[in-house]
């Protein structure tokens, strides 16, 4: 799992291996484990993707899926 941004500054790190078998599993795990960082990633802006393709509903995982969390970016 990858962060970035102020994500990242919320969990304390920026990649970490978290065992789920889809992303409904590994937001229940974040849940349980830092309440904080699951909020932030509730944000509206926040996007989501999966190897490397965005995506908007809960996907499966394989073993060694990447998932990363992005925050709305700013700037021009």
């Amino acid at each position: 799992m990858l962060l970035f941004g102020r994500l990242a500054d919320v969990a304390g790190w920026r990649e970490r291996d978290i065992p789920a078998s889809s992303l409904a599993d590994l937001r229940g795990r974040i849940a349980a484990e830092d309440p904080t960082l699951f909020e932030a990633l509730q944000a509206p802006a926040v996007r989501t993707a999966v190897d490397q393709e965005m995506v908007t509903l809960d996907v499966s995982l394989q073993p060694g899926s990447e998932v990363a969390f992005l925050p709305p970016m700013s700037g021009g």
